[in-house]
């Protein structure tokens, strides 16, 4: 759920922080006092258009921060593929900074793109309005609608589409490499024969390569090591140790400290004598020998050479080398195995149609039922004479999700043909069509935070009383945030905020505040009387409170 919001230098906003509750969240205020900034704040965080000015006079920028909390396990899990973590109160925090200049969003301290602030946002948050984040506009969503509805009855029948079609997809990648002429596959097969001689005619062993690079600097460097360790030998090679030892051991029987100094130094003058000893062996063992010296820099050309050619390494090259034996042997055998593979995919072509007509089939029985609701629940929002339908168009090629294309649809007049939803004009009837979807989706609908504007205009009476019952029956399983003028929606309120505009004659700040409970009843009391609020209209708020709080 989105826990708070904190805006800065925002058009009319100099400072508001608010702390949303879950369920329903009101926001009312009198007309002009900058309702539409609030959300129009949560829009531009999550990754909508800044429009232009939207910096506060007089400041240098405008910050929009936004905290979410989140402990659903598979919503972490998913935050996660986008390397996305959560600190252990599930807390994420999603930022938009707004320079003249550019924008800069963050999650968590992290600058994001906006493709990916908003793939994850979409997890968090959706925002129902005239906004860009309204995602009944988009085709693509009204079939994820409808599977969610379905989810239960058809999830083991997408995963097996879904594994048959990645199954299909490597067979029509492999198909892909017999697209070859004779002429152009002799000549590969010629070309490969020439790289794996090449590769088994140098006779490569595993650790060749770091055995003669060693030998080959002791050569390359035998000058270098002989002077210094001759420097070596001499500067050990003194009596220095054993004048001090002689010295010490007139005089180690008088005490036994001197006899311990006296232990340090035979000790000292064993080990250099052994150092030494290596030194002079090891110089025994220097000779340059030309011709192995010649062999080695030939070898180690060679294995470089094969590396630039057939991988950075040993290791590479002899996995290379098996590739090019497996490719050989399918040039080899082309024929047959380019009608092996034709025979697989027309069977696996075959499972994958048999599979996406069974899903088709139960999506467009299970639309009938969910339309059905769909409309049933636009009646009781004032939507007299709708219709409302899907529409299906079966795709010319298959996806993991299936071969169906679908659609919602609806008519809002007497005999006019019914139009995508993208094709209606108004913001409050797209809101009340999506909170109606919402709402027959209130149970399986997993974004836990919905946004709705605009959801009451040109209603009113028995119509907003329906709303705002379909808003808090949403609210149980989500959290609601909205702008109302409607008492009737005001009331359910499980959280109550005031949207202020003040003006000392010299600036206008827009703020907003919590109201406890006897402010939500003036609040309403203001709803309902307008510019005179008397105690019989007090007194009707209260009773509409009430009465709301049964309804709950």
């Amino acid at each position: 759920m989105l826990s708070e919001l904190h805006v800065k230098n925002l058009a009319l906003i100099e400072k508001a922080d608010v702390e949303f509750k879950e369920g329903l969240n009101v926001l009312t205020g009198e007309t002009g006092a900058g309702k539409s900034i609030i959300i129009g704040s949560v829009t531009i965080a999550l990754g909508g258009k800044v429009p232009k000015d939207i910096i506060r006079k007089g400041a240098d920028y405008a910050y929009i921060e936004l905290i979410f909390t989140v402990s659903d396990p598979e919503k972490l899990r998913l935050l996660k593929e986008y390397d996305v973590q959560p600190d252990g109160d599930g807390t994420v925090i999603i930022s938009k900074k707004i320079m003249p200049s550019r924008s800069l969003s963050k999650i968590n301290d992290e600058t994001v793109t906006a493709g990916k602030l908003r793939d994850i946002t979409g997890l968090l948050i959706d925002i129902h309005g005239q906004h860009e984040h309204q995602s009944l506009l988009y085709k693509s969503k009204h079939l994820e609608i409808l599977d969610r509805y379905q989810e239960k009855k058809s999830h083991d029948l997408k995963e097996n589409i879904a594994s048959t079609y990645r199954e299909y997809n490597q067979l029509k990648e492999r198909l892909s490499s017999f697209a070859l002429d004779e002429e152009t596959r002799l000549r590969e097969m010629d070309f490969i024969r020439y790289e794996i001689e090449e590769i088994e005619n140098a006779q490569l062993k595993e650790g060749e390569e770091e055995e003669l690079s060693s030998r080959y600097r002791r050569y390359l460097h035998g000058k270098k090591i002989t002077e210094s360790l001759s420097s070596a030998y001499t500067a050990v090679n003194t009596d220095l140790i054993g004048r001090a030892l002689k010295e010490i051991e007139s005089v180690a029987s008088y005490d036994e400290r001197i006899s311990v100094i006296r232990d340090q130094l035979f000790d000292a003058d064993s080990i250099l004598n052994d150092i030494n000893h290596e030194i002079a062996s090891y110089m025994d063992d220097m000779s340059f020998d030309e011709e192995e010296y010649r062999q080695l820099e030939e070898r180690l050309d060679l294995i470089h050479n094969l590396e630039a050619k057939y991988g950075k390494s040993l290791e590479q090259i002899f996995a290379n080398l098996e590739e090019k034996r497996n490719r050989l042997s399918e040039l080899e055998d082309y024929d047959t195995l380019k009608q092996k593979t034709e025979k697989e995919i027309q069977e696996i072509e075959d499972k994958l149609d048999g599979l996406c007509g069974q899903l088709s089939y139960m999506r467009k029985e299970t639309a009938k039922e969910l339309t059905k609701k769909i409309k049933d629940g636009l009646k009781d929002l004032n939507f007299i004479d709708v219709e409302f339908s899907m529409e299906f168009k079966k795709l010319d090629h298959y996806t993991a999700a299936g071969y169906d294309e679908a659609e919602f649809v609806i008519s809002t007049n007497p005999g006019e043909a019914p139009k995508p939803l993208g094709a209606v004009a108004s913001g409050g009837e797209m809101s009340r069509i999506m909170l109606a979807i919402k709402t027959v989706l209130a149970d399986s609908d997993d974004i836990p935070t919905l946004i709705f504007d605009e959801i009451d205009t040109g209603i009113s009476g028995r119509t907003a009383q329906k709303v705002s019952e379909k808003l808090s029956y949403i609210a149980k399983n989500h959290q609601v945030i909205l702008i109302t003028h409607l008492p009737q929606i005001a009331a359910m309120a499980d959280a109550h905020y005031e949207i202020l505009k003040k003006s000392d004659g010299g600036k206008t700040t827009t703020t907003i505040r919590t109201l406890s409970d006897g402010e939500m009843v003036e609040e309403l009391a203001r709803l309902l009387g307008g510019a005179e609020i008397t105690e019989a209209v007090r007194e009707n708020a209260r009773e509409m409170k009430r009465l709301a709080g049964t309804k709950k």
